[in-house]
């Protein structure tokens, strides 16, 4: 997995017109990380998730690696601009369109991040498309990119699902390509810099998948067998499979252990043991029905009576061949010199293996651009405290005292003005926060939208949720903190934004 840092202060210039009045100036640095760097690598990725009947997308668990925390609301100091106030306008539907309905109209843009966490299994967290070059680009918190749990650079088969619901993908499916943050949150874990801007290819949606007839091949060897499982397995068209391998031991094939081969010892009579080379078992020559790979296994008796004790309980005859022909009893010296030995002897078999099952087959189609399906936000960066925003993601879990307001299955919305917060389990300085009753799980990555048009559904990122916290002693959440989005983060988003990405199929 390939690591970039960019070091070095960063010239700001809008990408677009804004209504500030000069461009910020990022002092910071960026880190780069690749997610799917090539594209049969983004194709693995989405057969993944679309495989066996997308299962790994219904399954997957909200991911809340350090959500909880404890917050609070504070009147002095907090987050202070680095530089003049800024924004990149959103992409999407300029229409002006009137509308008198007092709901609220939920933003295309948003949707779920998926991705493997360190523990092994699937999770999510909430994402939202973001106004790029490129019109490729996502915004989430930092921990929905980065592993910070297993510090692992990022997160395995990262993927963005604008719109998710229950398993349906209905703008397609969109695999990262490359991850930014800045330099002190993938370092240092740094909470003030806990966001993540991640580049993703074309959307894909799955051709129409069926099963390929049984499928049933011998291969010699268990690596050897493996290594076409693994071909089949990331092949472009093989999202995902039934096959598995059978080990079959063919006893036709005894015979020297070849590289990567798996060997089954069995044990043969003394007859049978003489006719594959007799005691010089190494010896490639020495004619008979197998390729002599042989040895013998040598138990020492510690006095006579242990000695008879096994002949017996083998049903060893007066010449010392028990009854089943596989072992040997004999002594060698005399008197108080005497040994007792029983050799029993085996030959080496080599595996073969086989595999059989089906293969289910998934062929992909690409449906454009994320921003061109679904648009994209504003950024808005070096904000006035105390602005309306509206934060919305796919909260889930339960509130401290057991109630279970949310199941993570359906997008939200919560509004609020931002304030200056402390969270004493978050390593930062300065944060902001919202009054917002979502939960942890599922919340990680939820956008904070500064004037969000609802007949758009559009408006400005001006936060995303790192961890949520209970500031009255209720135990009910109440409030949800994210970093302060300065003139630094806007230095990570210019890089990220400037990035091509392209197709996978």
């Amino acid at each position: 997995m390939k690591r970039t840092f960019i070091l070095g202060g960063l010239s700001a210039g809008l990408l677009a017109s804004a209504v500030v009045a000069a461009p910020a100036q990022a002092a910071g640095d960026v880190a780069s990380d690749s997610l799917a760097s090539t594209n049969i690598a983004a194709q693995q990725v989405a057969a993944f998730w679309y495989g066996e009947a997308k299962a790994n997308l219904i399954g997957a668990t909200p991911y809340n690696v350090e959500t909880q925390v404890v917050g609070k609301h504070v009147s002095t100091g907090g987050p202070t601009a680095d530089t003049k106030p800024g924004v990149v306008p959103a992409i999407g539907d300029e229409k002006k369109v009137a509308s008198t309905s007092k709901n609220v109209n939920l933003p295309k843009t948003t949707g779920k991040v998926f991705f493997i966490g360190a523990d092994g299994n699937p999770h999510w967290c909430t994402g939202t498309s973001l106004q790029s070059a490129y019109k490729n680009l996502v915004a989430t918190a930092g921990h929905c990119v980065y592993d910070t749990t297993s510090n692992k650079a990022t997160l395995d088969k990262w993927v963005f699902i604008p719109g998710y619901y229950q398993g349906k993908t209905p703008w397609g499916i969109y695999v990262g390509k490359q991850a930014f943050t800045h330099y002190d949150f993938d370092v240092y874990e740094d909470g003030d810099r806990n966001y993540a801007f991640v580049n993703v290819y074309n959307g894909v949606l799955p051709v129409a998948a069926s099963y390929d007839k049984d499928y049933e091949k011998k291969y010699d060897t268990k690596w050897y067998a493996e290594k076409k499982l693994d071909e089949l397995k990331n092949d472009k068209t093989t999202g995902w499979s039934h096959l598995k391998i059978e080990k079959v031991v063919d006893t036709t094939k005894i015979g020297p252990d070849r590289p990567g081969s798996e060997v089954a010892q069995t044990y043969v009579t003394r007859t049978t043991f003489k006719n594959v080379g007799g005691t010089n078992a190494n010896n490639a020559d020495y004619p008979g029905p197998f390729k002599p790979f042989t040895g013998v296994d040598r138990k020492t008796y510690a006095n006579e009576t242990e000695y008879n004790q096994a002949k017996s309980y083998h049903q060893a005859g007066p010449n010392g061949e028990s009854k089943d022909g596989k072992s040997f009893f004999y002594t060698e010296g005399e008197g108080a010199s005497k040994k007792f030995y029983k050799h029993t002897y085996w030959v080496k078999y080599d595996v073969d293996y086989v595999v059989t099952g089906k293969v289910l087959s998934i062929g992909l189609k690409d449906v454009g651009r994320l921003g061109d399906n679904v648009g994209g936000q504003g950024l808005a960066y070096n904000q006035k405290v105390g602005q309306s925003v509206y934060v919305f993601g796919y909260p889930s879990g339960k509130h401290p005292d057991g109630n279970h307001a949310y199941t993570g299955h359906t997008l939200k919305w919560s509004y609020g003005k931002t304030f200056a917060a402390k969270a004493a389990d978050i390593k930062a300085e300065e944060i902001i926060g919202v009054k917002s009753s979502f939960t942890g799980e599922g919340s990680l990555g939820s956008s904070w939208l500064s004037q969000y048009k609802s007949a758009r559904r559009l408006g400005y990122l001006n936060g995303v949720t790192i961890g949520v916290a209970d500031t009255d002693g209720n135990k009910r959440y109440d409030t949800s903190v994210s970093p302060y989005f300065d003139g630094e983060t806007f230095g990570v988003y210019k890089v990220a934004a400037a990035l091509w990405s392209g197709k996978i199929v």
